[in-house]
């Protein structure tokens, strides 16, 4: 049997999609012992041209998808709506849902994954908080015993890649936005990184995950990194400090708090060597202790992968096409 995927979505993170399972599809075949087959892909403009086979039905309206015998749909659109209505509706019709979407997973989360065990199907979202780095999944296995106490991160591979030319090149913020965004890390309006929207978003799925309860959005501390000059960086310098884009997600007298800012922290800090477009997770657990994981925090093929890499572990050989709960 065929596992039947549809991809909502078909800008950067969508296309990477496509291009994985095009450049990977034998292998990721034989991993999960069957076939894979693209039935449908939903978009908000038809007659744009897109490099997609004439065989793959491209659609404007969902009921198309949902008409279709799906067994997991990927959504990669942008906003809470209507992707929240969208995966909602797929998963009340017992299909699998991935999902790259932060903002609306950071709001509807817990929602969804409410809904997905009611209805028995997985829902995946490695790709809504770093990327290809397997934050999610480890802090998954790690909560089975160890009671994490903080949680420290770069969370925006833009910023980072931004705070890095400044540090290494003393590159001006707005040269160094305008590079990332040539290289494909920033959008044309770069709002949602440098003001620190995209790390909170992904800062508040990690609280949902580790402590089953986000803070309180209005007492949520979050700063950018426009204000920051070259000045501030060559001065954090000479002090031996970089200065880095920081989200932290803590346990704090019963309550979770977080905030999002730049930090100056020295060569001790487990994040001081997180340059560039990575990103980078430093965990204080109270059994294994402290440990960081780092890894690409921007661009189409990282996200696709950690896609990807939920696909493969929705239909494993231990779930298949039975649409088990995992």
């Amino acid at each position: 049997m065929t596992i039947k995927i549809a991809i909502l979505g078909l800008g950067t993170v969508g296309q990477g999609v496509y291009e994985t399972l095009l450049s990977h599809g034998q292998y990721i075949s034989e991993k999960l012992g069957t076939d894979t087959e693209l039935v449908g892909v939903l978009v908000n403009d038809s007659s744009k041209q897109r490099n997609l086979p004439n065989n793959i039905p491209i659609t404007t309206n969902y009921h198309d998808i949902l008409s279709k015998d799906v067994d997991v749909i990927i959504e990669a659109t942008v906003g809470d709506h209507p992707a929240f209505e969208y995966l909602s509706q797929a998963i009340e019709k017992g299909i699998h849902v991935i999902t790259a979407n932060k903002a609306m997973f950071a709001r509807y989360g817990k929602k969804l994954k409410e809904k997905a065990t009611k209805n028995q199907v997985h829902i995946g979202y490695e790709a809504t908080t770093a990327s290809g780095t397997p934050i999610l999944r480890t802090l998954k296995q790690l909560l089975q015993v160890n009671q994490i106490e903080k949680m420290e991160a770069i969370l925006n591979g833009t910023s980072n890649y931004i705070l890095t030319e400044m540090t290494m090149n003393h590159t001006s913020f707005e040269d160094a936005l305008e590079q990332a965004q040539e290289k494909g890390y920033a959008e044309a309006n770069p709002s949602n990184d440098v003001d620190g929207h995209d790390a909170f978003y992904k800062s508040m799925i990690l609280s949902e995950l580790v402590y089953g309860q986000q803070p309180n959005w209005e007492y949520v501390y979050r700063e950018g990194i426009r204000e920051i000059s070259n000045d501030q960086i060559q001065h954090a310098a000479q002090r031996g400090q970089k200065i880095k884009h920081i989200a932290t997600v803590e346990m704090r007298n019963g309550e979770v708090a977080a905030s999002i800012q730049p930090m100056q922290i020295n060569d001790e800090h487990p994040l001081y060597s997180v340059d560039g477009v990575n990103n980078g997770i430093t965990v204080h657990t109270d059994i294994l202790g402290t440990f960081t994981l780092t890894g690409p925090g921007a661009g189409k093929l990282p996200t696709a992968s950690a896609v990807i890499e939920d696909l493969v572990y929705v239909f494993h050989k231990e779930v298949k096409l039975e649409k088990q709960f995992i």
